[in-house]
């Protein structure tokens, strides 16, 4: 990263920008060769493998119903936006605040290569005196001053200087929200909201720079520096409205508690759909810390796949709950169930402590039938497809 961009510079200076291009073509061939002979050791897989639609699907559930998440996304988004108008405008400072040529733009790429590396040696000691929500402000506040300078400086030195401070901000912050992303989702799912994280974040970047451009071309790039700036400081003040979620350290292991359950009925893993009913006995002192509860275990239940979650009360006795909600098919139930964590399962035990009952809340599960007229009766030893 710092490195690089100052030799890129040179051998555009040098031999054109062909030549810079032909050169980063040909230093991907070493990662290929390494990425080629890459033999990870996969974990065995007991499920069928989901399809692509229903695998994006699961992942953008995950995050419309992960409000911390949402958090990152949104910040994320705006700090690419704002920030990505320093590179994309770097070329008309170079050529036209400056009076430089390839060189220049090099040394300054290769200035916020630098920052970048020292504001990763210091994110840790940050983490360790600063919140999750004051180092990204942190980081807002710093790249708008590099903007800034970038703006107003017509001296190559200073205007590294600031991309310097520019470089650490950019991956304090990428790399904070990258962290925050991780440390909030479980394994099966990672991936997938990393992806949906990236898709904001670079998308940010992308239509800012866009942006910038345009205005850039109206009025020039000092301008657009300067509104960028402000931008960047807006940015920041999101925090009072979405702040990030504090730096804790959750259990997101898988559960494992899960057993499949022996079954009257000859289910194949597409039959479906499958109902859910858990039922809890509460005593009526203990009913609003249940409801609170049992909020964010409806909130889990959706998160993982489960499909019309509800909760309902017996009329003629009070103190019985429902829990009721369904996954389309069996294969999707287990798959459902096995995506709990060590930290979902702390709301399934205040759930368990509240019950009442002399046995363990009770679950019964079924498959919906058609009730048509022709319906064929099939045997409870009989294969269910439906």
């Amino acid at each position: 990263r710092s490195v690089g961009p100052a030799i890129g510079g040179v051998i555009v200076a040098a031999a054109g920008a062909a030549a810079a291009f032909a050169a980063n073509a040909i230093s991907y061939i070493g990662l290929i060769v390494v990425l080629a002979r890459w033999k990870p050791a996969l974990p065995e897989q007991t499920l069928p493998r989901e399809s692509l639609g229903a695998a994006m699907g699961a992942g953008l559930r995950y995050v419309a119903m992960s409000p911390n998440i949402a958090k990152v996304l949104v910040r994320g988004s705006a700090f690419g936006f704002s920030a990505g108008a320093v590179l994309a405008l770097l070329p008309l400072v170079a050529r036209d605040v400056l009076k430089g040529d390839a060189l220049t733009y090099g040394i300054m790429l290769g200035a916020f290569g630098i920052g970048a590396v020292g504001g990763a040696l210091i994110s840790v000691r940050l983490r360790q005196l600063l919140s999750s929500e004051g180092m990204v402000r942190m980081a807002f506040a710093g790249f708008a001053l590099c903007a800034l300078n970038a703006a107003v400086s017509h001296n190559g030195w200073q205007t590294s200087a600031g991309l310097l401070i520019g470089g650490a901000c950019w991956v304090i912050a990428l790399s904070h929200f990258n962290v925050t992303v991780q440390m909030s989702t479980p394994r099966w799912v990672v991936g997938r909201v990393l992806s949906i994280y990236q898709t904001a974040t670079f998308g940010g970047i992308a239509l800012g720079s866009w942006i910038w451009g345009v205005v850039a071309d109206a009025h020039g790039a000092e301008t657009a520096l300067i509104a960028a700036a402000i931008a960047m400081l807006a940015g920041g003040a999101i925090g009072f409205v979405l702040p990030l979620p504090k730096q804790t350290v959750l259990n997101l292991d898988p559960l494992n508690r899960f057993k499949e359950p022996t079954l009257s009925l000859d289910l194949k893993p597409r039959s479906g759909p499958i109902a859910v009913m858990i039922e809890y006995i509460i005593r009526e002192d203990d009913v609003p810390e249940f409801l609170t509860t049992m909020a964010e275990r409806g909130r889990i239940r959706r998160r993982d796949g489960a499909r019309n979650w509800t909760l309902a009360r017996d009329l003629e006795d009070p103190s019985v709950w429902i829990e009721h909600y369904h996954t389309p098919t069996w294969v999707e139930y287990i798959r459902h169930n096995r995506r709990a964590t060590h930290a979902d399962a702390v709301v399934g035990e205040r759930i368990r402590a509240l019950h009442s009952g002399e046995n363990p809340p009770r679950v019964r599960r079924m498959i919906e039938r058609p009730t048509t007229a022709g319906t064929a009766l099939v045997s409870p030893k009989g294969p269910i497809d439906h």
